[in-house]
């Protein structure tokens, strides 16, 4: 079983409860209720309160305990310990507030963007569906535009058109920059979108050919392959980035927890492998509160806002969090290609922020038990977890995965990830269904894996849900012909 997002073999929990798994570095037992730290780099470390029974065979892995201090510790397989983040705390970043000290991640997520709400008589941010902006200053406006067609940069004074950039965007825009830790933001359509363009700002450099880590999210792994843009594609392993670099590489791309595999990567290693070439983190999974690329040499940061900085399953949106001579490019190609985010989807993403840090250590909380529960489980044959923590988690099961997704009832079955109820989808037929079997399969993505992005339910229901769907899966083939209908069983027991 994987913890850590890597090969890890996983010793079983005994019926006492203390550890069986070798050399692992943690003890037994499951901490209290404080949620997953909120980030590296900032709190103290309890190797007192891992999960139980998990040995490693390469060294890179390790589980995410919830102690009763409330400090959290990542453990690879040497049996050292790291710390991961302290909650409550958050990750800080250089803006500081009018008392001169360094804001917290939990305030500036609730604060960034809005500062001048109150100041104007407001309380929550307005927002602003006008497509354009009347002005009778018509030499003014062409200057502005000049000026945008030179480098990119946001227009001085009052709006002009809504491809040009609109208020409300931008206040999302201004926070995430915030949370990530980077000059500027640009907001897309989708994060498919956001990638493209990305890739469109460097082809028009003449870097064309692009280094990329698998597993990747699978329509991110499409577009790369298909060349759909005019990029050429180079897949290696990490320790491959330097040697596959060319004088026309313009982008080297990882995800850090990937998708689905959660498989991660040393970013600060990896971006010192890719040299003057900016390094694109895509940092979906952990979101700003576990982790903050730009921090570790990453030049773009990108998300699918879809998912957490969203949070609720109601708006689909991209971002690129990244230095403002870069963000100049990408404005200029949003603009031409007009993959613009809608108003509407701005002021939803900038809410959603307010409460990122406690959806994400919350739901963090539950999979980290979860995680533990299916390590100890005979159905569940592989587990993956990332060091780093999150809300996701990935299982092979020894049954049949599609009889796991059809036999949930509390649980989603459905694309996406990051809302605030549980998510459950089989890879192999749905996120990475576009990348070539022999490709998924290399990228550590079986047949019998499934996703789950845990929400915000009580981690024992969700637990009942999970262990009905597991033994409707093992057993389902037993009982065929024998007249026992499992589906309708399971249903009524979760009705019950």
């Amino acid at each position: 079983m994987d913890f850590g997002g890597d090969d890890m073999d996983a010793g079983r929990r005994g019926t006492d409860g203390t550890e069986v798994g070798a050399d692992t570095g943690l003890d037994s037992g499951r901490g209290g209720t404080n949620p997953v730290g909120s980030g590296p780099d900032a709190g103290t470390t309890d190797t007192g309160a891992g999960l139980t029974g998990v040995s490693g065979t390469r060294g890179v892995g390790g589980v995410t305990g919830t102690g009763p201090t409330g400090t959290t510790a990542a453990v690879d397989t040497t049996g050292t310990t790291s710390t991961v983040g302290t909650p409550g705390t958050g990750i800080s970043h250089p803006r500081r507030g009018t008392s001169g000290r360094t804001r917290a991640l939990a305030t500036e997520a609730v604060h960034a963007g809005r500062e001048d709400l109150a100041r104007s008589g407001l309380h929550a941010a307005p927002i602003d569906l006008s497509t354009t902006y009347p002005s009778y200053d018509s030499r003014g406006e062409a200057a502005r535009i000049d000026a945008f067609a030179a480098d990119g940069a946001e227009p001085e004074g009052p709006p002009v058109y809504g491809r040009l950039g609109n208020p409300t965007v931008a206040r999302f825009e201004t926070a995430l920059a915030r949370l990530e830790g980077t000059e500027s933001a640009v907001a897309f359509a989708s994060g498919m979108a956001a990638l493209s363009a990305v890739l469109l700002v460097r082809n028009a450099m003449g870097l064309r050919h692009v280094v990329a880590v698998r597993p990747l999210y699978g329509c991110s792994d499409h577009l790369l392959t298909a060349g759909l843009l005019g990029s050429e594609v180079t897949w290696v392993d990490p320790a491959g980035i330097e040697d596959a670099l060319r004088p026309d590489t313009g982008l080297v791309m990882v995800e850090s927890p990937a998708n689905p595999t959660l498989a991660e990567i040393d970013l600060r290693a990896v971006a010192h492998a890719c040299g003057s070439v900016p390094l694109l983190a895509d940092n979906t999974f952990a979101t700003p509160v576990l982790q903050r690329p730009a921090e570790r040499g990453a030049r773009l940061v990108l998300h699918s806002a879809t998912k957490y900085l969203g949070g609720h399953g109601d708006v689909m949106a991209g971002v690129v969090a990244c230095d403002e001579e870069f963000a100049g490019r990408l404005r200029q190609v949003r603009f031409a290609t007009g993959g613009v985010l809608h108003p509407l989807a701005g002021y939803l993403l900038l809410r959603g922020l307010s409460t990122l840090p406690v959806r994400v250590r919350a739901a963090s909380a539950s999979a980290a038990e979860l995680a533990g529960r299916l390590a100890a489980d005979p159905r569940v044959t592989r587990v993956h977890y990332p060091r780093i923590g999150g809300a996701m988690i990935a299982f092979e099961v020894a049954g049949d995965p599609h009889e796991v997704i059809a036999g949930v009832r509390l649980i989603t079955p459905a694309v996406s990830l990051g809302s605030v109820d549980s998510l459950i989808q089989h890879p192999a037929s749905i996120s990475h269904r576009i990348v070539a079997e022999g490709d998924r399969h290399g990228a550590g993505v079986s047949d019998r894996l499934l996703r789950m992005s845990v929400g915000l339910e009580d981690v024992d229901d969700l637990w009942a849900d999970l262990d009905a769907a597991l033994g409707y899966a093992t057993a389902g083939r037993a009982a065929e012909g024998g007249g026992l209908n499992l589906r309708e069983e399971h249903a009524g027991s979760a009705a019950g």
